[in-house]
């Protein structure tokens, strides 16, 4: 890394970290109702409350709780499973998009309920207006919601003592998307249209080209058939072109949520590289600090919800330092360039002339630097956003962001499932070290106990599970070694980050992968709806479980869980545990494909 790289760096991070500590203390307000704006706007929350015939005042146990999660998405998955079935009846659509298959429906609707955002489609070419904003827009916030208010649940097991029940779950999601999500998106929007980013209603534009373009196709009869000549080859017509359709749409609302509810499904096919989506370098600062403020500050809320700041901290450092090593990893793959081209003595390094490195990918308004910090936000945050085109970087540089997911996307992580993946780890850290010691394990005053344990195993491994045996199959059945452009190790490559991306709610790929198939609609969906809600559930037991155990005094022989010690701890727990899991494969993708690239193959 370059000074250059390291300032755009060091900034980002004192930016985020100094804006997570306001925002916390506001999320903190707002969920046990002291925040002004939740007395300011009350009558219209229990307006809500009345027609949804909710009782506010009554909390639930942690199995309620879990039921009410459940239903409340499985409910959204059938509505916006009908949604894109019948799109083409319902108004907003003026380029008159038709409905989409059974099997990419289910695996939209799946992978939007289940805050993955997984797209084997091209939005502009697929989805309306109505379907953008009240299918996949609405869902990005719930899904988003639904996961801060898991990991509220869970803090407030750790908070209280010989308790029944962890809150109420149609209280704490009104109140997240009322107060926190809705005000910061419109905020967040207002800043993307200043930027250039497009709100429109408008249908697509014809424009003419600067100059016209000829392209020789095969010629064909009125049936669509190919017209041949004498000796059966095709007969090839020269076409002009001299005009381009540009989309149109409701951009930036859509685009501020995919940001800040880590949802990451773009409107464009291109992602946060198109420039409708992400026009500048403040835009795309602003994204990456977008994805990644709720996460930083829910970990001091966990701080202050439990009564000791220290805690959030120390979680919030853990997510930190991974963040950095991981972001100084990818930007040191990528700036070198590759051998490959070094060989044939082409000047890959940084100058006034270029930026340098490999570029292959990237948008030249962003470079290396944002690139690389994006990726790495995008992969350890559970978003999914793209920026540049991951399967266009280096091996090293592709396997960070697929460790990261494959880590459970705890650095960060996703908002409320990074945290809550994160606390499942630390309390596995403090099972090994009473483990060690002799003592039993103790987590900001409560003990971690067979129960507490037997649901974290769930919650560790059950996402390796749906990862390995879901590449396995890919890997093994003809349709899925149909959908393979690359072949050989990255061609395994595409499939492990498609199975890793899915189980684990991210959402980006390596594009090379053809995945709008029933094969892997129908594989992938299944992956994404266990891998969100088969670990919730365990996550809600343990609130449940934590929830009713007295607090424990701090004593002599109780671990510290807020100092260096701890973080090393944590941090080491969560590599050796997550990262041990995936080795085999990876050394089957990409650190085979590095060692080919060294050689120069």
């Amino acid at each position: 890394m370059n000074a250059n790289t390291t300032l755009q760096t060091a900034v980002f991070l004192v930016v985020l970290l100094a804006a997570a500590v306001p925002v916390a203390g506001f999320i903190t307000r707002v969920m046990d109702g002291s925040s002004r704006v939740v007395r300011i706007f009350g009558p219209v929350e229990r307006v809500l409350y009345r027609l949804a015939g909710v009782d506010p005042a009554k909390e639930m146990s942690w199995k309620g709780y879990a039921i009410a999660v459940v239903a409340f998405n499985v409910f959204g998955l059938a509505f916006l499973y009908v949604m894109l079935r019948i799109q083409q009846w319902l108004p907003g659509n003026p380029q008159q998009f038709g409905a989409l298959t059974p099997d990419s429906a289910f695996n939209t609707a799946v992978s939007f309920v289940s805050n993955t955002n997984w797209q084997n489609y091209s939005g502009e070419q697929t989805m309306s207006y109505l379907t953008q904003m009240l299918g996949l827009t609405v869902q990005n916030f719930l899904s988003a919601a639904t996961g801060i208010v898991v990991v509220i649940a869970l803090v407030r097991g750790f908070a209280r003592h010989s308790a029944k029940t962890i809150g109420n779950f149609w209280v704490d999601i009104t109140r997240v998307t009322m107060y926190v999500l809705i005000p910061m998106s419109i905020v967040v929007a207002g800043v993307f249209m200043s930027q250039g980013v497009i709100q429109n209603f408008e249908a697509y534009q014809d424009v003419p080209t600067l100059q016209a373009t000829t392209y020789s196709a095969p010629k064909v009869d009125a049936s669509g058939n190919p017209v041949k000549d004498a000796k059966g080859d095709p007969v090839m017509v020269d076409t002009p072109v001299t005009k381009q359709t540009i989309a149109m749409g409701p951009v930036a609302s859509q685009e501020a949520i995919k940001m800040l509810g880590t949802n990451g499904g773009g409107f464009f096919n291109g992602n946060s590289a198109h420039p409708f989506e992400n026009p500048t370098p403040f835009s795309n600062f602003v994204q990456v600090f977008s994805i990644l403020i709720i996460p930083a500050a829910l970990c001091l809320v966990f701080g202050r919800m439990i009564g000791d700041r220290r805690q959030g901290i120390a979680v919030l450092a853990v997510m930190t330092i991974a963040f950095t090593a991981a972001t100084i990893g990818e930007i040191s793959a990528e700036q070198p360039g590759t051998p490959v081209f070094a060989s044939l003595h082409l000047d890959q390094s940084a100058n006034a002339l270029q930026p340098g490195g490999n570029m292959e990918g990237k948008e030249t308004r962003f470079g290396i630097a944002q690139s690389g910090i994006f990726t790495v936000a995008t992969t350890a945050a559970s978003c999914g956003a793209v920026d540049n085109a991951h399967d266009s970087l280096t091996p090293l540089g592709g396997l960070i962001p697929m460790l990261l997911i494959q880590l459970g996307e705890v650095i960060f992580g996703g908002v409320g499932s990074g945290l809550y993946g994160m606390l499942v780890f630390a309390m596995l850290a403090v099972f090994v070290a009473g483990l060690m010691i002799g003592r039993t394990p103790e987590y900001v005053g409560k003990k971690i106990e067979s129960y507490e344990m037997k649901m974290v195993s769930i919650v560790v491994l059950l996402t390796p599970l749906l990862v390995l045996v879901g590449a396995s199959i890919g890997v093994l059945a003809e349709a899925g070694l149909a959908g393979i452009a690359n072949p050989g190790p990255h061609g395994f490559s595409e499939i492990l980050y498609a199975f890793s991306s899915a189980a684990n709610n991210n959402g980006s790929a390596f594009g090379g992968l053809s995945v709008n198939t029933p094969f892997y609609n129908s594989l992938l969906g299944i992956a994404m709806w266990f891998g969100r809600f088969a670990t919730i559930v365990p996550v809600l037991a343990i609130a449940g479980s934590l929830a009713a155990k007295k607090r424990l005094a701090v004593t002599g022989g109780t671990l510290p869980t807020h100092g260096p010690l701890f973080v090393v701890l944590l941090l080491g727990t969560v590599l050796l545990v997550g990262a041990l899991t995936y080795v085999p494969a990876l050394a089957l993708g990409p650190v085979v494909e590095h060692l080919m690239m060294v050689a120069a193959h």
